[in-house]
């Protein structure tokens, strides 16, 4: 069984450096033959100088593909496509993954009935936690964590499959068809960010069956800058604009008001009814996060109504 590990990049040598090292640590299973693809977004950093330092290291399983078109989703399709694995293992280049990591792959895939799988990410924080950053907020910072049980993803599962930290197997892949271009993050400092939630639901529609494995751990660095009101602000808002694009190729089974669903409008107003009861008593998190709904709401006015990719 082949894995391709796909790593797309952008302007990050210093921490893919970091990526790599943790790849060339990991326990490698019998049985399951392991190669890399960095994809190069664009750089203009040692990105380039980086993955050739690495590549006697890997033993001719470390590849270099250059992706022109700006874009997380274009990156991933590239580095998809310039491989051939049974499996293809996504994550980002701001990770590392946990030593087991290639031994939970193989383990679940055993299983020729599981198409794929995804599991938590673990901060590496390189500053102190704010007193206002609460758990509702953990999304910002690519903070996941579904618990301690191995869960079948699905209509009952409270989350999705992010592409941080995913296997899935090609055929699976193939069905699906590739990530959206319009959906994803790119380097124009948009912070779109729904085309994993997109692959996750067209997998599903697929009839595909997929596994939340806690032990599948990748640990994710947090940047300083990414601990700021003012990049929560703009990620909520963001992640609004991705939500009210989606749901203009995909809208969802509920009632709408002025083209929003009625129960973001309602999480928003009561949002704000919390933060005024709670003025002079409420914690910073609890403001905080009723202050993000609002920017979510406006976000996805934004992107359904407004906003051309």
């Amino acid at each position: 069984m082949r894995l391709d590990v796909v790593i797309p990049t952008y302007n990050r040598a210093t921490l893919l450096a970091r990526t790599c090292e943790s790849l060339l640590a990991a326990d490698r299973p019998d049985g399951l033959d392991v190669w890399v693809t960095v994809v190069d977004n664009r750089s203009t950093d040692a990105t380039r100088a980086v993955v050739n330092s690495f590549m006697p290291r890997f033993d001719g399983r470390l590849q270099y593909v250059y992706e022109s078109k700006a874009g997380r989703s274009h990156a991933l399709n590239a580095g998809i496509a310039s491989t051939a694995g049974d499996l293809v293992g996504m994550i980002d280049d701001d990770e590392e993954i946990d030593r087991q990591w290639y031994t939970i792959i193989a383990a679940a895939f055993a299983d020729p009935s599981v198409d794929f799988i995804g599991g938590p990410y673990v901060p590496r924080w390189e500053s102190d936690r704010p007193a206002w950053f609460g758990n509702a907020d953990r999304a910002a910072v690519g903070w996941v964590d579904s618990g301690p049980d191995i869960q079948p993803y699905g209509p009952n599962f409270d989350g999705i499959l992010m592409g941080g930290n995913a296997v899935v197997r090609r055929r699976a892949l193939e069905r699906a068809g590739a990530y959206s271009g319009d959906l994803g993050r790119s380097s124009e400092g948009r912070l779109l960010a729904c085309e994993d939630r997109d692959m996750y639901d067209r997998l599903l529609a697929t009839g595909a069956r997929g596994f939340y494995r806690p032990d599948l751990v990748i640990h994710h660095y947090v940047a300083p800058e990414r601990l700021t009101k003012s990049y929560f602000r703009r990620w909520s808002f963001w992640h609004g604009v991705s939500l009210g694009l989606l749901d203009r190729r995909r809208p969802e089974p509920v009632p709408y008001v002025f083209g929003v669903p009625r129960y973001m409008i309602g999480l928003a107003v009561r949002a704000a009814g919390d933060t005024l009861r709670r003025l002079f008593r409420s914690g910073p998190a609890r403001t905080f996060k009723n202050e993000l709904a609002w920017w979510d709401l406006v976000g996805f006015f934004y992107g359904k109504h407004v906003f051309r990719p």
